[in-house]
């Protein structure tokens, strides 16, 4: 083994000392600021302190993680029986896509390849079929053990199948994506069996508090991501136009993120008032009628998305327009040699070059919309929502367990679930990231 010391000499060492010694002070902050209250709260999860026993806590394992999800009332099915039903769906919707995909790559193919396609799509063509109605029939006696198996021989079908086709997709990702999901539907209108997996979220988070904060945060991440990220896109493409004051316009769309949450909040609070608010007050001259912004637990999510989404619209632009400035403008003038269209540079050029900048982005939104805290705090007078917990989200529970309720070892474990969930999602979006994203400009 090579020697990692060998080959230093001591104005080496003497050198990393002081760079070392100079680091000192930040790593002493960032010690007692960041890592001991990660390490000692993540300690605490384990441990029973709350009000009672606030001066003499005692180690309970994982029960403060076992009473996060805990219900209060029975559900009326069983976790598998859900999963049974919205696997069989998936998995047999997935192996029809992948037969309509061969059948049309055979029209798309080589004369060898399309022999190949002809062949194997037959017995996709067989297997889903027979899979579609067994399905339906199982889905109709709720039998889910059946269900389960019929979803094992779809996956294993398609892996068997797919080893035999030429690597061609004849619809895409988003194609296949739509049609999976049409045929989610189908299925369940055919089987006439509530059953699914959302069905089961659906009757879990209303006897669980955390499990509907759970749903709400992700509900708040999938609403407020893609619409601040296709709108900040937007507004980036306009401003890197020569427009005239172009740095007021800059600086219009930024001032809203640094500006306070606290004072966003409160005003978009007048905004949606329900009696005299603005908003409703445009809405009624549009011939609309009022919207209960603050008072229906229908709109307490897509309220709070939509303040968020105003406040980071700017910085999420400044960041694309960065990106948008990156690009070599040599290929939009080798487009415009080939007479390429708009869309077809966007497509082909903008979008492609400007992935790096777009997960940049999509992170840091993930990671900031799980956080979602202050404007619901501010919107509902510190309160998670009208009523019935409607904008709980798992920031607001665990401030809630550890400010109010003075349970610090249930809010510590708490914590840690939204880490793991963050830390999950991140991973997931990075090695997503790694086939999508395009570096070379």
């Amino acid at each position: 083994m090579k020697n990692v010391f060998a080959g230093h000499g001591k104005k080496y060492w003497k050198e990393t000392f002081h760079a070392y010694l100079f680091l000192l002070p930040s790593f002493i902050i960032l010690g007692i600021f960041v890592f001991w209250p990660i390490a000692y709260s993540f300690v605490l999860s384990f441990f029973k302190w709350d009000f009672a026993n606030q001066m003499n806590p005692y180690f309970n394992g994982v029960e403060n993680y076992t009473k996060l999800f805990k219900l209060d009332m029975p559900l009326p099915y069983s976790f598998f029986e859900a999963f049974s039903y919205s696997f069989a769906y998936l998995a047999t919707g997935f192996l029809i896509m992948k037969f309509v995909s061969a059948v049309l790559n055979i029209r798309k193919s080589y004369q060898k390849e399309a022999m190949i396609y002809k062949k194997n799509s037959l017995y996709l063509g067989i297997g889903s079929l027979v899979l579609f109605i067994l399905t339906v029939m199982f889905a109709r006696i709720e039998s889910y053990w059946l269900l389960f198996v019929t979803g094992i021989a779809a996956v294993g079908l398609n892996i068997f199948i797919s080893k035999k086709l030429p690597k061609k997709d004849g619809i895409g990702l988003w194609g296949k994506l739509v049609g999976i999901i049409l045929l989610y539907f189908i299925f369940r209108y055919f089987s006439g069996v509530r059953y699914e997996l959302y069905d089961f979220l659906q009757a879990t988070k209303e006897s669980s508090v955390f499990v509907k904060s759970i749903y709400n945060t992700l509900y708040y991440v999938i609403l407020t991501t893609p619409a601040s990220i296709i709108l900040s896109l937007g507004i980036a493409m306009l401003l890197n136009f020569p427009l005239k004051a172009k740095s007021f316009y800059r600086t219009a769309f930024f001032i809203p993120y640094i500006t306070s949450v606290v004072a966003i909040s409160l005003v978009w609070k007048w905004i949606f008032n329900d009696e005299y608010g603005l908003l409703n007050y445009l809405m009624s001259l549009a011939g609309a009628s009022r919207v209960r912004w603050l008072t229906d637990e229908m709109w307490t999510i897509p309220t709070i998305s939509i303040v968020a989404v105003w406040k980071n619209l700017g910085y999420n632009a400044i960041i694309f327009l960065a990106g948008l400035q990156s690009i070599d403008k040599f290929y939009y003038e080798a487009a415009d040699v080939d007479g390429a269209r708009s869309l077809q540079k966007f497509r082909h050029i903008t979008w492609p070059l400007l992935s790096p900048t777009t997960f940049f982005v999509l992170i840091v939104s993930v990671i900031g919309n799980f956080k979602v805290f202050t404007q619901l705090y501010v919107l509902y007078d510190g309160l998670p929502g009208p009523y019935n917990n409607s904008g709980m989200t798992m920031v607001f529970y665990i401030f809630d367990k550890f400010y109010k309720e003075q349970r610090m070892g249930e809010a510590s474990a708490a914590a840690y679930v939204l880490f793991m969930i963050i830390i999950v999602l991140t991973f997931f979006q990075f090695r997503v990231g790694k086939q999508r994203v395009n570096y070379t400009s």
